[in-house]
């Protein structure tokens, strides 16, 4: 079977994975409305190109938090990826580091932050955390993550709750007894501080948390979750390095904004002040191009990449960022782009802009 593309993955992992562990990666909250825009709302801008420019010679190298990356798509943090491959996350982050990206490692990893970091030992390395009601037990996994070699902590800030998701209900959905819910934190369920891994985020923190955090950390704060320039603007003043546009996969509140739809009001409010990622949708390189057109440095895939990861482990992983990387310098070849800087705002618009001509 030939895999051509990130849907052929999807497909793929629809049968190679069990009914329950497929529609656990796949699924949203409620009626999975905002699911579907995620992936559909790209399909309503279109790319304006320019012709007759020097080509020959393109690089998709970029800078992010001050470092170069090769290729502007990095690993979204995704939960329990040893339900897809036994290689889990560390097959994810290996992938990563081989294309000179980013690998996102969520809290609710089947893996460890220090077995990761020494499957990836050149790669670059965010922590993905949470707002733990426990301010103890942040300040130890983070110092965990700094000696472990991770450059930044990506805090998520849209799970003061649980998301409604009414396929995993449905499912019955629980992970199973062979792996642990979060290897990051499972010490600590142990010692009783942690009662478990779904509610354990304090629905009482406010934009004040960012600024306790600079106090315990050096490392940049990536600040996920935020979609609109009032969230995004007190996120800044609090602290944050950087933005990533995402709303959790879909999976936390149904009717929010397709993340491509929330991003221009973001990186119009700070987008000259610090850097903006999105996640969220991403099937294909014109979907690259038109996140970058739009505004952000770089684009985080999360689904995608457990679909690789579910067809053959690192490798599989590696043949999804490979296409999505192709698929984005093909498009900066037609569209007369050398270089990423040289995808401009222009070369993007709504579906309306020609409705209006």
């Amino acid at each position: 079977m030939s895999l051509l593309c990130v849907n052929d993955f999807e497909e793929n992992a629809k049968q190679k994975l069990s009914k329950i562990n497929f529609e656990f990666y796949l699924s949203g909250a409620g009626q999975q409305r905002t699911l579907e825009w995620n992936k559909t709302s790209y399909a309503k801008y279109r790319i304006r190109p320019k012709y007759m420019r020097r080509v020959s010679n393109r690089s998709t190298s970029t800078t992010i938090l001050g470092k170069n990356v090769a290729v502007p798509i990095g690993i979204s943090p995704t939960a329990f990826h040893k339900l897809a491959h036994p290689e889990g996350e560390s097959g994810c982050a290996r992938a990563a580091e081989s294309f000179g990206s980013i690998f996102i490692l969520s809290t609710h990893s089947n893996t460890s932050l220090e077995d990761v970091a020494r499957a990836a030992p050149n790669g670059r390395k965010w922590l993905q955390t949470y707002i733990l009601t426990n301010r103890k037990i942040t300040e130890e996994v983070i110092k965990s993550a700094e000696a472990a070699g991770f450059e930044a902590i990506v805090l998520t800030v849209d799970f003061a709750v649980f998301g409604i998701r009414l396929v995993n209900i449905k499912n019955n959905f629980m992970v199973p007894p062979n792996l642990s819910a979060s290897e990051i934190l499972e010490k600590y369920r142990k010692d009783k501080l942690l009662e478990n891994f779904v509610e354990f985020s304090d629905p009482n923190a406010d934009w004040d948390y960012i600024k306790w955090l600079k106090t315990i950390t050096d490392l940049p704060i990536v600040v996920k979750g935020v979609l609109t320039a009032e969230d995004a603007t007190l996120a800044v003043k609090a602290g944050a390095d950087a933005i990533l546009v995402s709303n959790h996969g879909a999976r936390q509140l149904d009717s929010l904004p397709a993340t491509i739809e929330a991003l221009p009001e973001v990186v119009k409010a700070v987008g000259s002040k610090v850097d903006v990622y999105v996640d969220g949708g991403i099937r294909d390189g014109t979907d690259v191009f038109k996140a970058l057109a739009m505004g952000a440095k770089m684009v985080f895939i999360g689904r995608p990449a457990i679909w690789g990861l579910a067809h053959d482990g690192e490798a599989g992983v590696k043949e999804v960022i490979g296409i999505l990387k192709n698929e984005l310098d093909n498009a900066m070849a037609i569209t007369g782009c050398a270089t990423i800087k040289e995808i401009t705002q222009d070369m993007v618009v709504h579906e309306s802009y020609y409705s209006r001509l």
